[in-house]
């Protein structure tokens, strides 16, 4: 049977004068998550956060040093580091009766030999194991031959007075060149080519190497008060981002 058109709108008008809506149709699209578009919503992923540093590691330790410009280089000269290698010194091992050099070889020399007589000081013969190559290097004291095995500032002394140590006071530097934690034994070429290098400048060519040289000199530089540059910082810390347990 046929409604009447005016019957259909009476029953509208007394239905919207009562407050009744009509009921909400939900599309199947909106209700299984699609768009109008008809394409699946998928949240956003939130940035997996970069863990902070492990608390003591050599680069929680870089995050505490200082970020500066380096500072002029007026007025360096090995000499004002004390004499190379003294005894007289507040490092550790200084007042030993026995030089830096001879010191370090010691410990880092295997198969040593020493002259009688020094006191267990000096040391004549002995092997390398050199960190910066990876290779063995062997000593034998001597004209020309002495020279083979060096001793290595791992921060080096120009980088260090262009870091903080010109402002230091003649005791503190020296015990900074006599520090054996500063310290290394090293092959005449390394020693020479790196020079006062800092590590944006310049790594060991052994790369198995690198983590432990870096975090050195970290330990080093936070021992000391010294700062890094911005290259200096970003060089340890990629270095370090690879270095598990550092």
């Amino acid at each position: 049977m046929q409604v009447p058109a005016a019957a259909v709108a009476v029953t509208l008008a007394v239905a919207l004068l009562g407050g009744c809506a009509a009921p909400s149709v939900e599309s199947p699209a909106t209700s299984s998550g699609m768009s109008a578009s008809g394409t699946t919503s998928v949240p956003t992923p939130s940035p997996t956060p970069t863990p902070p540093p492990a608390a003591g590691s050599a680069a929680a330790l870089l995050a505490t040093l200082p970020i500066k410009g380096r500072a002029p280089k007026t007025g360096y000269d090995r000499a004002a580091f004390g004499p190379a290698w003294t005894d007289n010194s507040s490092a550790p091992g200084g007042h030993n009766g026995c030089d830096t050099r001879n010191d370090i070889l010691r410990r880092d020399l295997v198969d040593v030999t020493l002259k009688p007589g020094t006191h267990g000081c000096l040391v004549l013969t002995g092997t390398l194991p050199d960190p910066y190559l990876g290779t063995t290097i062997p000593f034998v004291r001597g004209v020309g031959t002495s020279t083979a095995v060096q001793i290595d500032h791992v921060v080096a002394l120009g980088d260090a007075w262009q870091t903080g140590a010109q402002q230091w006071d003649a005791g503190k530097r020296v015990a900074f060149a006599n520090d054996p934690r500063n310290l290394l034994a090293v092959d005449q070429h390394s020693n020479a080519q790196k020079r006062d290098a800092d590590a944006a400048s310049w790594l060991p060519h052994d790369k198995a190497y690198r983590c432990a040289y870096v975090a050195r000199q970290v330990a080093v530089k936070a021992e000391y008060g010294l700062w890094v540059t911005r290259a200096e910082h970003d060089a340890i810390a990629g270095i370090l981002a690879g270095c598990p347990g550092q």
